[in-house]
């Protein structure tokens, strides 16, 4: 934007009260989408944790054993 457009620009009316013309505007950006786990990688992290507790609880009965 160049400076005269960021300029607030005051009118004097009849009755000497201050007025501040505004010119409006819009800011167009491109949305930002995050991104979501599906169903299905959310069904195979929970795969992958139960599996891993498994593993840890076969190791800790090796251990004791």
């Amino acid at each position: 934007m160049s400076k005269s457009e960021k300029e607030i620009k005051p009118v004097m009316a009849n009755n000497n009260i201050v007025i501040q013309e505004e010119k409006p505007f819009f800011i167009l950006c491109k949305p930002k989408l995050l991104p979501l786990k599906s169903m299905t990688l959310e069904k195979l992290d929970k795969m992958q944790t139960d599996a891993e507790e498994k593993a840890k609880q076969l190791m800790l009965q090796s251990q004791q054993q």
